[in-house]
């Protein structure tokens, strides 16, 4: 998803926004070199751990977030703003040897140069590439139980998967309305093609308005007729009201309440022992 540096009222809004670096609402595309706060070897480690902790839970697929803004610079109900399907799987190295592990599925959106900002595509990369990015010592993570993991996995391996991805990009898309998507709306709605049994995207839509709380992000007019102005990506055109988008919080909340999650938690580096 994407979140606001702060949650003052109005014009200091988009002041913040403005000022806000490109990576900011962190659905973009990380490289190692991009690192603010993560070095590679402290990147590796942790990502290695992630990988370890997911494992010795079963887990063939998670859901992983990572903030790639600092708390203080995000609104008080909004921890995270990145989310990734991480699936164990064969990986093939480049001497062209198999071995397992996890690799990581995201939704970005454009750089702004080859891609317009306002637009989304899928990716596939490595753990690494996911904690690099991150600017806080946590992620947290959600599994879901393991029948839906696998109607994801078999959602994934179809086309259903790529037909799910709505190009257009809102870094605050409702998880309501079909017109925009970010990576956390990207997420839930294959979970929610798995726990539905259905393609059919105006139906599912349907049902998470119907069945999903969102988070509210809280407005006010002012901010909602300039935010455009300061960030393209900051769509505001398929909320009518209040602004509502998907997070961690809301996604963990909605699989317990419909019993499909197996656990939530957060991870961080101070919880895990370096590995030598």
């Amino acid at each position: 998803m994407g979140g606001w540096a702060s949650i003052p009222s109005g014009l200091a809004v988009i002041a913040a926004l403005v000022a806000s670096p490109a990576h900011a609402f962190d659905s973009a595309q990380s490289s190692p070199g991009s690192a603010e706060y993560l070095s590679v070897e402290e990147a590796a480690v942790f990502s290695k751990d992630i990988e370890k902790t997911l494992a010795s839970k079963g887990a063939r697929v998670a859901l992983v977030f990572r903030s790639g803004r600092s708390r203080d610079r995000l609104p008080d109900n909004v921890n995270y703003t990145h989310g990734a399907f991480w699936v164990y799987q064969d990986i093939q190295r480049e001497d062209g040897t198999i071995m397992k592990g996890y690799a990581v599925y995201n939704l970005y959106h454009g750089d702004g140069k080859s891609m317009p900002k306002t637009k989304s595509y899928l990716h596939q990369d490595f753990p690494i590439d996911f904690t690099i990015a991150s600017v806080v010592d946590d992620v947290a993570v959600i599994i879901p139980e393991p029948e839906l993991q696998r109607r994801i996995l078999n959602i994934m391996a179809m086309d259903t998967y790529n037909e799910l991805h709505v190009p257009d990009y809102s870094l605050i898309s409702n998880v309501g309305d079909k017109r925009y998507q970010n990576c956390n709306e990207f997420i839930i709605d294959v979970m929610a093609a798995g726990i539905w049994q259905t393609d059919d995207y105006d139906q599912l839509k349907a049902n998470l308005g119907a069945y999903f709380e969102p988070t509210a992000i809280e407005s006010d007019p002012l901010q909602r007729f300039f935010a455009p102005m300061a960030d393209e990506r900051l769509i505001m055109a398929d909320h009518r009201g209040e602004i509502e988008t998907v997070t961690y919080e809301s996604m963990a909340r909605f699989l317990e309440t419909y019993g499909y999650l197996q656990e939530s938690f957060i991870l961080t580096r101070s919880d895990i022992p370096s590995q030598s």
